[in-house]
């Protein structure tokens, strides 16, 4: 993503607006992680690898505190995601009695 918004906001419903920031957030902090922890892999510098580290787990914190948000926001989202960990969940125990 990169500093760049995927679509125009002013053409988002009111009603949604919010979470379509939040998700927009969300993905800016994942994107971040992914640059920092990269760069990290690639500096030579150990102070520097360090700071890029830190910095890639504070905008994991970020990210928790946005789909926080978006969950206060997104009822339809809460359930979702417990959908996706139940099949997790599902595949998981099958692998494990294998």
């Amino acid at each position: 993503m990169l500093s760049k918004i995927p679509f125009e906001l002013d053409r988002i419903d009111e009603e949604d607006l919010d979470r379509q920031i939040l998700r927009i957030a969300i993905m800016a902090e994942l994107d971040a992680i992914n640059l920092y922890e990269q760069l990290a892999s690639l500096a030579e510098d150990e102070n520097l690898r360090a700071i890029l580290l830190e910095v890639a787990r504070e905008e994991k914190t970020h990210v928790g505190e946005f789909l926080e948000m978006l969950l206060r926001k997104d009822e339809e989202q809460v359930e979702e995601l417990e959908a996706g960990r139940e099949e997790v969940e599902e595949i998981m125990g099958e692998e494990e009695e294998e």
